[in-house]
């Protein structure tokens, strides 16, 4: 390096640095087996180099004065007391500059000063006052370079997640759909870290206050470095979340971390087929496509209105008050308006439910379908006879535009929109909206879904093929066992490992589903879960009876509240404890009962 000032400070951070806590300005950043450069081509401690570099020149400039004003000051001619000449050693007028710089003033020492020397003193106050102006000036330009910021603000991302030591996601972008998300699983207690190109999103995520403190850092998410920087080489990272609105980031964000990490759960938003085979081709990601859910909906909607409410519930945060049960659809024809690819699959998936569809126009340009539908356009669709009308384009004032332009033509109508932005739901429902979805909203369920429990999403398939009545008995067992609230969702494994005091029972084939359900505190009443799912040999049971006999290897889907959860952990571990809740048998649990209970 040519400034040796600059190594020399380098080297001495370099060797006084601590590995544990300062990794994050090293030139590689790694958790376990793993190590990325976190900028290739970037030398160590970039927020020390850039205060070097842009406060070089005012550090010279104030070390040439100090240097200038103390060997002027040594020279001055000057006398004692008894009036003898007498000249300042480098040391006292270093001593004496060194409190007049700094604005202590203790006095002249060690004797009066001539003129001549407080000529020079005088210079030499003026001139170190315009060295101190231009190096504070010089600092607090720094303080403001956004260079500077983002070194500092990397510094402590990069030390927060290393911190961590419990079980996190990375979530890649912090849109709409992301800020949903990530207050839900704030809400549930669970650990996540933001990495988002836009600096005002990410500037936004202080003010969001989250329970726990969340790592929030600017950066390219098509960057291997930054992802490795955000966590994903971490070994307490348990998947990454990409719902980002580009593809080809999402998409890049799936197949790095395939390639880094292929054990890790991976979940990324496509808006299209091809980009989600695309996605597949890398490990077994989980794709979100939430234009392509609308369909399914409407679809459920439709044929069950009990099954939809159900599926919304069960994939809402813990907590959430039951979503009100719709009115039927009416039985009929629908108009469908939809933009390009997305208008013929959303009319494709009402057709394939037995539902006669008009579809207007499949033009992806809204210029052109605006043309299209003036005038006559919607009358020609015969809107006032039909029975429903989507308005589905990919703006949300078209969208307006055309309910309101449908209710004026047949006020009975059934309206389904879909609102593409969050912050214009006031005016949808102010147009006296039937029916409406968000895409936000969409990905949210599913990717609670997702991450909830792996059976959760081998049930919620099963939910639609059941009748209305099959699905609003299994709601009102939820309400009943846990209360009106999302149920909490947990996953229980019939082995010898996670549930040692079941064994015997197992063996011999004499456990059944509502024994196991029984409450330890009365075995007369139930716990307050529900097993909603039976996964066998790869099958999944939907809604077993209590009269299913439990086997090895069986894994279990409940829902229920916390309480039943801390009650079965107590069956599952604690022999004495299975024993009263299958046998109703009182078993003495303590070794001085045992002995007495043998005699």
């Amino acid at each position: 390096m040519a400034n040796p000032l600059l190594a020399l400070v380098i080297r001495l951070f370099s060797e006084q640095r601590d590995d544990a806590k300062d990794d994050a300005d090293e030139a590689t950043v790694g958790y376990g087996t793993l190590t990325f450069p976190t900028s290739p081509g970037r030398p160590p401690s970039a927020g020390i180099l850039l205060v070097l570099r842009r406060m070089r020149t005012p550090l010279i400039v104030l070390i040439v004065i100090f240097a200038v004003s103390v060997l002027g000051l040594s020279l001055t001619p000057g006398q004692d007391a008894q009036g003898n000449p007498y000249r300042m050693t480098l040391f006292e007028s270093l001593y004496f500059m060194s409190f007049t710089a700094t604005t202590i003033g203790f006095g002249e020492l060690p004797y009066t000063f001539t003129p001549e020397q407080r000529i020079w003193v005088t210079f030499a106050i003026f001139l170190s006052v315009i060295g101190w102006a231009y190096a504070v000036g010089s600092l607090l330009a720094l303080m403001q370079d956004r260079s500077f910021r983002r070194a500092l603000a990397r510094r402590h991302f990069v030390r927060q997640v290393a911190r961590l030591r419990e079980p996190f996601l990375v979530l890649v972008g912090y849109g709409q759909a992301t800020k949903r998300l990530a207050r839900s699983l704030d809400d549930m207690g669970h650990r996540f870290v933001i990495l988002d190109q836009d600096e005002s999103r990410v500037a936004s995520v202080d003010l969001d206050s989250y329970h726990a403190d969340t790592p929030a850092m600017v950066g390219d998410a098509r960057d291997t470095s930054r992802l490795a920087i955000a966590g994903v080489t971490h070994p307490f990272c348990e998947g990454v979340v990409a719902l980002t609105g580009d593809e080809e980031t999402n998409l890049d964000v799936a197949m790095t971390t395939a390639l880094l990490r292929p054990d890790l759960a991976v979940i990324a938003r496509a808006h299209s087929r091809n980009v989600a085979e695309r996605m597949r081709t890398f490990g077994k990601p989980q794709v979100v496509n939430p234009f392509d859910r609308f369909g399914d909906h409407l679809r459920i909607l439709h044929r069950s209105p009990a099954s939809y409410q159900l599926m919304v519930w069960l994939t809402s945060a813990p907590g959430t008050p039951l979503p009100r049960r719709r009115d039927p659809v009416p039985r009929g024809r629908w108009v469908v308006i939809g933009q390009g690819r997305f208008g013929r699959e959303l009319a494709a998936d009402l057709r394939a439910e037995g539902i006669d569809v008009t579809a207007v126009t499949d033009s992806p340009d809204v210029d052109d379908q605006r043309k299209t539908l003036e005038g006559a356009g919607l009358e020609q669709a015969e809107v006032g006879a039909a029975a429903a009308f989507v308005a589905a384009t990919e703006s949300d004032i078209t969208n307006l535009w055309l309910i309101e332009s449908a209710h004026r033509l047949n006020p009975d109508l059934f309206v389904v929109a879909l609102q593409n932005r969050a912050t214009n739901a006031p005016l949808f429902d102010a147009v006296e909206l039937d029916f409406g979805m968000q895409p936000a909203d969409v990905i949210v369920h599913e990717v609670l879904a997702r991450l909830a429990n792996p059976v959760l999403m081998e049930f919620l398939p099963q939910v639609p093929r059941h009748d209305d009545e099959w699905s609003a008995d299994v709601v009102a067992k939820l309400v009943e066992r846990s209360g009106p609230g999302t149920p909490d969702m947990w996953l229980v494994r019939l082995t010898a490992d996670e549930a040692p005091a079941l064994e015997p029972w197992l063996r011999d084939g004499e456990l059944r589903l509502g024994d196991l359900l029984r409450s330890p505190e009365g075995r007369e009443m139930p716990v307050h879960a529900l097993a909603l799912a039976l996964v066998r040999d790869n099958e999944t049971i939907v809604m077993p009876d209590d009269d299913e006999v439990l086997r090895f290897d069986d894994e279990l889907l409940l829902a229920g509240r916390a309480s039943a959860r801390r009650a079965l952990d107590g069956t599952l571990g604690d022999e004495p404890t299975a024993t009263y809740v299958i046998e109703g048998r009182i078993v003495p649990s303590g070794w001085l009962w045992r002995r007495l209970a043998s005699r």
